[in-house]
């Protein structure tokens, strides 16, 4: 896993602006502390920063292929190819010859090999530029799933490509603006495919390809969800997820450093556990190393709410246990939640308002902090879900049917709140109901389908393509960036696109046939787990539920707006931050009650540290 940067226009000599170059590859140090690398051509330049997982002597980056004394192509590439062995047999067998024992090389040897084609044959996560010095174009590639992320900014001439923000906003000739639509970005709960939040920039689409000629731009898809019939009765789906899965894994845990799982004591991290415990054990490997986040004093102070019934800590380490995990819990309190570094790091690595989610931002960046200590590589559970139909809203009628995202309605819509801070006028211009609407209408269009369905399995096909594809970025990002901004690579094996496509088309009386949430996983791995985690109600990442963290989201808007000025040029309303800062915090505190308080400081800080001006 690694940073990756670049640079390509037509209309210069970039030989000379290396240092330029330089400065947007520091930026992805974190993502990649292990080491660094410039290529060079006379209209390309691309940066990259290694975390060492693959090959840790031999695959240095950016990396060229040659042919008699000339260069034919230079990549610069981030993520994990997991059948890159398989890929490597094959391009041996005709006729490629390998330098490394990296994944990377063979990614640049199948571009050599397939062209754009390559894309198709990659099994894994990934967000890569290749330049063809052939042809003199640059192609950028992003993964079917969209687990690793891949920003650009087109110029006159070119373009600026980076895996987060900051890359491109080292050049010094990118402006930082954000206009409404970017900040219906920051303030809806709808990842908008391709739409970057700062004006001018963008996102590689995923299961796209991006290619830039001196002709000019074009966008390639070379993967999407599709409908099919599914054929296979309902104990042939159990053991065909159940094998998926065990493959699946068993790719994922390769690597040349330490490996763990992140387990809640859910069902998805549960089951990811005990899969790479049997992995691991079999390979003697063993055993399975585990981390889990809780909360200080949490477990004696816990008050159940509409999602969450139990603190994890109990379940898992009874998964743990049942499975001789080396476990381990990471414990946090809210002064470290709130610590200045901390909530400057978050957003550093975010390059944008951490929105929604609030106290889970810094929660989930201290817990990677503390397993980079013991571990390179670690399994995560996102994408379960959005998969197999974990959500509430999955379930719930009136969501099901509602002519808006699902996870928008009454009943989940106030878990990503937050906008009662903000000035009137600004609401206003925004609208942020009609371009939901928009945005909703543009992603059923895009949903598949297969003919004959019934009115149900055809809108539970739209509700699973919409959470894929819409709900599950949001999930991506925050993974990504809190984890990459401590040099750690999470894998999300339940987003292996052969499972995706398998999965999304069971019909959905298979995948809740027993009428709860993740019926079809549950029996797929259910022998796995003990009984109390196996049949453990879905519930979220954990959230605080001290007041103390509250009270310290008051104090600090307080300080940030004491000025007297109207606060962060106007987008929020002065007499509601002054209320809002003199309302004492709770008894116990809940992420819906504080969401407004968090979505103003992360706001004021962005325009602040990030030099931000608005641009409408």
């Amino acid at each position: 896993m690694c940073g990756i940067a670049g640079w390509v226009d037509f209309s210069r000599d970039l030989t000379r602006h290396t240092a330029t170059a330089r400065a947007m590859t520091a930026t992805m140090s974190r993502r990649g502390p292990d080491d660094e690398g410039l290529w060079q051509d006379r209209h390309a330049l691309l940066g990259h920063r290694r975390l060492s997982v693959i090959d840790l002597a031999g695959g240095h980056q950016p990396m060229s292929a040659e042919e008699d004394g000339r260069t034919l192509a230079a990549v610069t590439f981030c993520g994990e190819i997991y059948n890159y062995r398989e890929l490597r047999a094959e391009l041996a067998s005709y006729g490629h010859r390998f330098r490394t024992s990296s994944d990377t090389e063979v990614v640049l040897q199948a571009y050599l090999r397939w062209g754009a084609g390559f894309a198709q044959r990659l099994n894994g996560m990934f967000a890569l530029a290749v330049w063809d010095v052939r042809t003199q174009e640059l192609v950028l590639l992003r993964d079917r799933m969209g687990v690793k992320p891949l920003y650009y900014h087109p110029t006159r001439s070119g373009l600026l490509f980076g895996s987060e923000p900051k890359a491109v906003l080292a050049h010094p000739e990118v402006p930082r603006r954000v206009g409404l639509d970017g900040l219906r970005e920051v303030f809806d709960m709808v990842k908008t495919p391709e739409r970057a939040v700062l004006s001018g920039m963008y996102e590689v689409r995923p299961g796209h390809l991006v290619r830039l000629r001196r002709s000019g731009l074009t966008k390639h898809r070379y993967w999407s969800i599709e409908a099919r019939e599914h054929t296979d009765d309902l104990d042939t789906t159990v053991t065909t997820v159940r094998g998926l899965l065990e493959d699946i894994v068993g790719r994922q845990l390769q690597a040349d450093v330490p490996v763990c799982t992140l387990l809640s004591g859910g069902l998805d991290s549960s089951a990811l556990t005990a899969l790479a415990a049997d992995r691991l054990a079999a390979s003697g490997r063993g055993p399975v190393r585990s981390f889990s986040v809780a909360f200080s004093g949490a477990e004696d102070t816990f008050q159940a709410d509409a999602v969450r019934g139990a603190p994890d800590a109990p379940f898992a380490r009874a998964l743990a246990a049942h499975v001789g995990a080396e476990h381990s819990e990471v414990r946090l309190n809210s002064d470290e939640l709130v610590a200045e570094p901390v909530r400057a790091a978050v957003l550093r690595a975010n390059d944008q308002p951490p929105a929604f989610w609030g106290d889970m931002w810094p929660s989930l960046y201290l817990l990677c902090r503390a397993v980079r200590e013991r571990s390179t590589v670690a399994l995560s559970g996102e994408g379960a879900d959005e998969l197999f139909g974990g959500y509430r809203w999955f379930s719930n009628p009136a969501a099901v049917h509602a002519d808006t995202f699902p996870w928008l309605t009454p009943g989940s819509a106030r878990y990503f709140g937050g906008l009662s801070l903000l000035a009137d006028e600004l609401k206003e211009k925004l609208d942020i109901q009609q371009h939901r609407l928009a945005r909703y209408h543009e992603a059923l269009a895009e949903v598949p389908v297969l003919p004959g369905e019934d009115r149900l399995e055809r809108r539970m096909r739209e509700v699973t393509y919409l959470n894929l594809t819409r709900f599950l970025q949001t999930l991506l990002d925050r993974k990504d960036r809190m984890s990459m901004a401590n040099a750690l690579e999470v894998r999300v094996p339940f987003l292996d696109h052969r499972l995706v496509e398998y999965v999304f088309n069971v019909p959905w009386e298979m995948r809740a046939f027993d009428g709860r949430e993740k019926s079809l996983l549950r029996a797929a791995v259910g022998d796995l787990l003990p009984e109390v985690v196996r049949d453990r109600v879905k519930t979220p990442y954990p959230a605080t539920q001290d007041p103390a963290y509250e009270q310290a989201l008051r104090d600090e808007l307080g300080e940030l707006t004491a000025g007297g000025e109207r606060p962060v040029a106007g987008l929020l309303d002065p007499d509601r931050v002054k209320q809002a800062v003199r309302r004492p915090a709770g008894h116990v505190s809940r992420p819906y009650d504080r969401g407004s308080l968090e979505m103003a400081l992360w706001l004021t800080r962005w325009f602040t540290e990030y030099d931000v001006t608005l641009d409408y």
